[in-house]
């Protein structure tokens, strides 16, 4: 096999991601904050908090609530609105922790079930996400991933100030 040249011009085209790497990006990221929900202690998980901050299910409901949703925006442009959401537990049906992670499962599944019908183009678009917020498709995907990594580093400080270590960051 000859090794074949790449031209300057197929560099400058090329991607650095392609979309299915993206997504197992996104995708080792939830697995990680979901090995996050399973180390926490039933009633921690709901009710323990640091600072004024948000116990952990609270911040994983948000991160619920933007990446079911959001997912379906990317793909169709139909966001709905943040107006609209009720972040709440009892609504959304969460009275456990196995409530939780199930409700999680679900979002997962919806993330791998609709990914591929988001056209390549689509991550250019310029959209406003959840009617607020504008920005060109994949810069809104880059923040639900951010926005996912902070809260489960608040989640981080939680678990080690109960004493329990969480999983390897770096194990995605």
């Amino acid at each position: 096999m000859e090794n074949q040249k790449i031209t300057t011009e197929e560099k400058q085209l090329a991607p650095i991601l392609s979309a299915d790497e993206l997504l197992a990006h996104w995708q080792g990221h939830r697995g990680l904050t979901r090995r996050v929900i399973e180390a926490f202690p039933e009633t921690e998980l709901f009710a323990y908090s640091i600072g004024g901050m948000r116990p952990f299910a609270e911040m994983v409901k948000e991160l619920i609530d933007i990446a079911g949703p959001g997912v379906e925006g990317m793909a169709t442009g139909n966001w709905g609105s943040s107006g609209e959401w009720d972040h709440s537990m009892e609504k959304a049906g969460i009275k456990s922790k196995q409530d939780l992670l199930d409700k999680w499962d679900e979002v997962t599944e919806k993330i791998d079930r609709v990914w591929p019908t988001i056209p390549a183009d689509r991550f250019q678009e310029v959209d406003i996400a959840f009617g607020q917020y504008e920005n060109p498709i994949f810069a809104s995907l880059l923040y639900f991933i951010d926005n996912e990594i902070h809260h489960r580093g608040q989640g981080y400080v939680y678990l080690r100030s109960l004493g329990i270590e969480p999983p390897p960051f770096w194990e995605r």
